[in-house]
């Protein structure tokens, strides 16, 4: 008899110890899971001509890939069409007019001197953080790209093969003979995938910011690039023209690339002759294709190393290029090619599909981190994205907002809902931290996507809009007046 209550005290013992070994387990498990990694991937000069966005001529099917498994993002806009201060827009989720980066000079931290990027902030939350290629425009950072921002060093990407020396002489476009992996962008990735082994085998959260430098001039890649687009395939915009009614500041005469490269007419009244403007877009195809081409490596490796279930991926070039429409080619300006940009997220099969809402790159900020379940520092511009990847509503915002400046003395800016762009042109140097004064509007203009997509003309003295714009314009002033407070 004795023996037997020893036994059942064992056992009893013994179960107990199991239950509670297991309950600590559990608990152990589910305290140390790991946050939600960030492969962040700029892509610079990318306007959305992919086959997620429509397109059937350019071939892009890593990114295509990578948007059916996502949340395209298709009416969305830059903050200013010029690498600088759209990226130091997205970066740290604040609008120009705070950063004060309306130019390719002024560095972030000589205005605020204390701001927290996207990456800073990620690194303050326990994350492994790294840059690779083009992420904040090198204008606008100290030469570590902003050293403050990163866990890992920068080590910027240099250009060693003599393949390139023409590059250097400014010619606006060159087939390569070289393989991927010998340019630049192809180092890129290379070292992108270096660091994504290194992190697997740790045990932190890492934010991977991939910077690819083309399809930005020159287009300079491999020869089998070139060769998907024969240039007899190429095909000019239908309308090479200013719209109609719009003041006469508000195009520009390509300065980037009559002004940077010697294969073009200096003269703004000489027109661009056309074999060039179709090899100009031959180039772009082509670098787009190469683009993708390297995302596919990255996240190829991301997926070999059996990370993507738990990284979050978003996609953006940092704002769009004018591709001869309007007589036009680069950005620079407040049009839909040039403030349209590329945004895809790929979070999760809860958060599959697309929107024409508008939305707006300080919106990528506040949306990472709740993606990632970062608690927000709850002083960012933009808003979360995330209830409408979930499909939870139809819009976040009732408009994106771009501006551009002119003349030294104008600033436009540019409000696009789902159907229309309202744009007001204000003088005497106004920023939307002052009130706004009826006095300084110096032009305005409007257009109908649904009507007009090529934007031929400016409707904003037509009778028949009077009424849409002056709803456009009492949002605008209303956006203005949340603007003074901050």
């Amino acid at each position: 008899m004795k023996n037997y209550k020893t036994k059942i005290f064992y056992i009893f013992t013994f179960t107990l110890f199991f239950v509670a070994c297991k309950g600590v387990s559990k608990s152990t498990k589910k305290e140390t899971k790991q946050p939600k990694n960030v492969l962040f991937i700029a892509v610079d000069d990318l306007k959305p001509i992919l086959g997620a966005y429509g397109n059937t001529v350019v071939k892009t099917p890593n990114i295509d890939k990578l948007a059916a498994n996502g949340f395209v993002l298709e009416n969305n806009h830059c903050q200013q069409a010029v690498c600088g201060p759209s990226r130091a827009s997205i970066l740290t989720g604040k609008r120009p007019d705070y950063t004060k980066i309306w130019d390719l000079k002024t560095h972030i931290r000589s205005i605020n001197p204390d701001i927290v990027t996207m990456p800073q902030f990620f690194k303050q939350n326990g994350y492994e953080t790294a840059p690779v290629g083009k992420i904040f425009d090198f204008r606008s950072v100290d030469k570590q790209n902003d050293s403050i921002s990163w866990t890992h060093k920068y080590a910027r990407i240099k250009r060693k093969n003599k393949e390139y020396v023409k590059e250097t002489t400014k010619v606006s476009y060159e087939v390569l003979n070289i393989p991927d992996s010998k340019t630049v962008d192809g180092m890129v990735a290379a070292r992108s995938n270096l660091l994504l082994r290194k992190f697997a085998k740790q045990q932190k959260p890492f934010f991977l910011a991939t910077g690819f430098h083309k399809p930005h001039l020159p287009f300079v890649v491999p020869k089998k690039y070139w060769d998907m687009y024969p240039i007899e395939t190429i095909s000019l915009p239908e309308y090479q023209k200013d719209p109609e009614g719009a003041p006469y500041y508000a195009t520009q005469p390509s300065w980037e690339l009559r002004g940077g490269y010697v294969n073009f007419p200096k003269d703004y009244s000489v027109p661009i002759p056309k074999e060039d403007q179709r090899k100009l877009i031959q180039g772009y195809y082509a670098s787009v294709s190469f683009i993708d081409a390297q995302i596919g490596l990255v996240i190829d490796q991301l997926d070999q190393l059996g990370l993507r279930e738990n990284t979050v991926i978003v996609l953006w070039g940092d704002h769009g290029w004018h591709l001869g429409d309007h007589n036009m080619y680069c950005k620079h300006t407040n049009y839909e090619q040039s403030t349209r940009s590329p945004l895809i997220f790929s979070a999760g099969k809860d958060k599959i599909g697309r929107s024409n809402a508008p939305t707006e790159f300080v919106d990528v900020y506040p949306t990472l981190l709740e993606l990632a379940s970062v608690k927000s520092p709850g002083n960012l511009d933009g808003v979360s994205l995330v209830p409408l990847l979930e499909g939870k509503v139809e819009k976040v915002k009732d408009f994106a907002v771009s501006q551009f400046p002119r003349e030294k003395d104008k600033m436009g800016y540019t409000f696009r809902n789902e159907t229309h762009r309202y744009t007001i042109w204000m003088k005497g140097n106004f920023r939307t931290n002052q009130p706004f004064d009826a006095d300084l509007v110096d032009a305005e203009e409007l257009y109908d996507y649904e009507k007009d997509p090529q934007e031929t003309k400016n409707l904003a003295k037509e009778e028949a809009y009077k009424t849409i714009k002056a709803e456009l314009k009492a949002q605008a002033i209303a956006f203005f007046k949340t603007q003074e407070v901050k």
